[in-house]
């Protein structure tokens, strides 16, 4: 679940281990990369936490993060 604070989009998310972390994260990295948006992230064991804006829009949240937020959704599904 995403939620709004402080001009980022911010949204952890729980896998079973870390392999199964490192492995979403990998996905993520390719759309990111795809999407040439790349998100503030951490990843603590079995948790990746992102923190989501945009850096050419003064550090608010725009639609370009509204849209990583939502693929990164659609990844995290299939874990």
């Amino acid at each position: 679940m995403w939620t709004e604070q402080d001009n980022e989009l911010r949204a952890a998310f729980e896998f079973k281990n870390f392999t199964q972390a490192f492995a979403f994260m990998t996905e993520v990295a390719f759309v990111a990369e795809a999407q040439q948006h790349h998100p503030n992230w951490s990843n603590v064991y079995n948790t990746v936490s992102f923190r989501l804006n945009t850096h050419d829009a003064g550090n608010t949240v725009t639609e370009k993060d509204r849209k990583l937020a939502a693929a990164i959704d659609e990844i995290a599904v299939r874990y």
